[in-house]
């Protein structure tokens, strides 16, 4: 597993809370370890939690008819995995989310965060925080897939996430970005066999 981020340091660069508050959260959340290949949510289930990602790697896919999956998002270390769309509507879910690597998570389940919302209305600040911050990435993927060209979204998640070429399957990534594995290998063999 990669280094671990804490939950408390992620959430004290946000909000400030007193002891009381962080006894709380803490007795609220489940500590929970994903072995490689595990799902946290199933395409069907009904998304009923929030999870911090201490250490590991998940990601967000779709099931594709031709038996293909389509890789939509990744989760690291500091970032918070839900299927929003079902956990807020309370209906199934469209999208699986998985572990890639043995990960470690704090899990909030949703009436627990409701009940923590009532008693520490800051808590919601929080949350707005991490919903804005996962909106404007998917809004500004959505708009590189269909503004950029692939060499450039490559380069672009390159630059922003170098980690993830040594962490994520190849063909999750050029799924991911939109394209065919084979175009990724050709994008990446024109850049690096520059000289």
């Amino acid at each position: 597993m990669e280094k671990a981020i804490n939950i408390q340091e992620y959430i004290s660069s946000i909000i400030s809370l007193e002891d009381n508050q962080w006894e709380l959260i803490l007795n609220a959340l489940e500590s929970k370890v994903i072995d490689k290949d595990d799902h946290l949510l199933r395409e069907g289930e009904v998304s009923d939690s929030i999870a911090f990602i201490s250490s590991g790697t998940l990601i967000y896919y779709k099931d594709l008819e031709n038996g293909d999956q389509m890789t939509t998002d990744f989760g690291f270390e500091g970032d918070w995995v839900t299927d929003n769309y079902s956990r807020l509507n309370n209906c199934p879910s469209l999208i699986n989310i998985k572990a890639i690597e043995k990960s470690k998570l704090y899990i909030l389940k949703n009436n627990e965060l409701i009940a923590l919302y009532n008693k520490i209305p800051s808590l919601e600040r929080l949350g707005r925080v991490v919903t804005e911050r996962f909106f404007l990435k998917m809004v500004e993927h959505n708009i590189d897939l269909q503004t950029l060209s692939a060499k450039e979204r490559y380069l672009k998640l390159l630059k922003n996430h170098p980690e993830i070429f040594q962490r994520i399957p190849q063909y999750h990534i050029a799924n991911y970005l939109g394209i065919a594995p084979k175009s990724l290998s050709r994008i990446r063999s024109e850049i690096f066999n520059k000289d």
